[in-house]
């Protein structure tokens, strides 16, 4: 090749990459949309406005929450799958739709891989187990105990996909018979648990915190391999000898596959510096949501490994979609 031709090549090539820098530099130019799975009020849609807030700050241009609920998460996620990637429009993405929705659903309208770019991972939602006062236990060593004495005559209130899901791998890993018992949401849970209709329940800790401060409920330990700093006491059930346990709901931030790389980067930087901020540390504990960011390449392998573990459990169990 001639030297002019390698020059103008460069030349091209340079152009490109100003090109793709001042646009990054340029970015967020009008607002940004954030797709939310979950309806006005819930966990995700709070931790989400949160965090829409605090970008809003950092990036001077306005992030808006759009809820999209429905179908397990599946219409968000198509909405937001099927968005130019620009970075104008990103999904508050969930367990259930990157993890547990590809083995509980026959088809899904968008590919959890293929269709998302992973931005960060927010946060983790701790589940506990937590047991009747009236149950002659008093730690979950004496639970799985009273369980295997009584294989299949306890009872487990599983208000959501999730709580089922987390029941089936305490099943697994404790070697315990648990029956479950299925409820449209946690209040008419923790009225039969209160009856004394059902022994136990899973459910996430900032729905189980308020029953455990009354005295109506006793805790027994989280979900997670570490303990959640909300409820310091509560051990975990890695701790409390149920294997190597370790599996929560969680929220984590997407774009639509093909969004240029410094615009990821960017919200990534972002994200992780609220993330350290402490009034937004203190607010999402207090809301029973544990912190948790990381780079785009450890959030996209966390989604790889929590895919093979709920798409196990849930194919194991043959839990399907209602």
């Amino acid at each position: 090749m001639k030297r002019r031709d390698i020059a103008w090549g460069l030349g091209l090539a340079m152009a490109g990459l100003a090109g793709r820098s001042a646009f990054a530099q340029a970015y967020p130019a009008r607002q940004v949309h954030l797709v939310v799975t979950g309806t006005p009020g819930q966990g995700t849609d709070i931790v989400s406005r949160l965090i829409a807030q605090k970008l809003s700050e950092r990036l001077k241009q306005q992030i808006v929450v759009e809820n999209r609920a429905g179908a397990g998460g599946n219409i968000a996620a198509e909405y937001a799958s099927k968005a130019p990637a620009d970075g104008y429009t990103l999904l508050m993405a969930t367990n259930a739709t990157h993890a547990a929705n590809p083995a509980m659903y026959a088809r899904l309208p968008y590919d959890p891989t293929a269709d998302f770019t992973p931005i960060s991972l927010v946060g983790l939602l701790p589940m506990m187990i937590s047991s009747s006062p009236a149950l002659p236990v008093s730690n979950v060593r004496e639970f799985v105990a009273l369980a295997r004495s009584k294989p299949g005559a306890i009872n487990v209130a599983v208000p959501s996909s999730s709580a089922r899901v987390v029941l089936e791998l305490f099943n697994q890993l404790g070697k315990v018979e648990l029956f479950p018992v299925s409820y449209k949401g946690s209040g008419p849970a923790f009225i039969d648990l209160f009856g004394g209709r059902i022994q136990a329940t899973i459910d996430t800790v900032s729905a189980t915190m308020p029953q455990i401060a009354g005295g109506k409920v006793k805790a027994l330990a989280v979900s997670t391999a570490r303990r959640f700093e909300a409820v310091p006491d509560v051990p975990t059930l890695a701790e409390s000898g149920v294997g190597d346990f370790d599996l929560a709901p969680w929220n984590g931030l997407m774009a639509p596959r093909g969004t240029p790389r410094e615009i990821v980067n960017l919200l990534n930087m972002h994200v992780a510096a609220i993330l350290a901020e402490p009034d937004t540390r203190k607010r999402m504990v207090d809301l029973g949501i544990q912190p948790a960011s990381g780079t785009p390449e450890q959030f996209d392998r966390f989604v790889q490994g929590e895919a093979r573990k709920w798409g196990d459990l849930i194919r194991k169990a043959n839990i399907k979609a209602e």
